[in-house]
């Protein structure tokens, strides 16, 4: 198997909505951010999966390694070397992706989060440096495509941490922000042992709200001019606006299950989104 390959493999077998928004590239940017989300699961995927704290510290400093490697012209694993490509093609530095392994270790620190300020840093590593670097793949002109990109990248984490709310809570990890949830009076219990209320309801009603503003605020800061370049970038918007406005249809049920969209309603809405351009 080739390090494309794998890569291949590691994205289509998420089964993320990010993938369907590859499809349509040219092959040398399919190849980068296939990679580069390739790379974003594996570190992910130490947090999630590594039940054992020190042992999930020693992997992710085995990527910092890694990472430091790549950038020596000596990778070992099949995505760094995937990436060595998409670096030097599409000029990612190397602080691009210390920064995400820094957002992940965030997770083996902290599974609570006071207020959206200290959410938001949060965000911007696990999210916003994603987005920026996707936007340096996509190509722009403007350099106004790169805050575009940062409050997409808000927006697409915001959207995971409503889905995910349950599935966060049985690990233990609340993201929502605490000070938020004592305004709202839902006790960290309510999410940890997935209690559904009213105020919980209302809760993720201001969550969405929040998420469908940074959307709004990424759209309004997209140049005219970069809009076609940055296709791959819309069509993950539709996908997850579709899912965050199923969310709210269903009441915000997200404490006891996983709402998701089908694989064939992203590869219409993804379709749809490439052809309008």
């Amino acid at each position: 198997m080739t390090p494309d390959q794998y890569c291949q493999q590691k994205a289509a077998g998420s089964g993320s909505s990010f993938y369907y928004s590859f499809l349509f590239l040219e092959p040398e940017r399919r190849q980068a951010i296939t990679a580069l989300y390739a790379f974003c699961r594996e570190v992910d995927d130490v947090v999630d999966e590594c039940t054992d704290q020190a042992i999930a510290s020693v992997k992710l400093g085995w990527w910092r390694s890694e990472i430091a490697a790549l950038f020596d012209g000596r990778p070992s694993h099949p995505v760094t070397q995937a990436l060595a490509v998409a670096a030097t093609r599409f000029r990612l530095s190397r602080k691009l992706f210390t920064e995400i392994i820094d957002g992940m270790e965030m997770d083996l620190l902290q599974n609570r989060y006071a207020d959206f300020r200290a959410l938001n840093l949060y965000c911007y590593r696990v999210a916003g440096v994603v987005g920026q670097a996707a936007a340096e793949i996509f190509g722009y002109q403007d350099p106004r495509t790169l805050k575009y990109a940062h409050d997409l990248g808000l927006a697409f984490q915001l959207t995971n941490i409503i889905r995910d709310v349950g599935e966060d809570g049985r690990r233990g990890r609340i993201y929502l922000p605490l000070d938020e949830l004592q305004r709202f009076g839902v006790p960290p219990t309510d999410i940890l042992e997935a209690r559904y209320s009213d105020n919980f309801r209302r809760l993720m009603e201001f969550q969405v709200e929040r998420a469908e503003a940074c959307y709004g605020e990424a759209m309004v800061h997209l140049p005219p001019a970069d809009r076609k370049a940055q296709r791959a970038g819309l069509v993950m918007a539709a996908i997850y606006r579709a899912l965050l406005g199923k969310i709210k249809r269903n009441g915000c049920r997200v404490l006891d299950r996983r709402m998701s969209l089908s694989p064939l309603g992203k590869l219409w809405l993804a379709w749809r989104t490439w052809r309008k351009g």
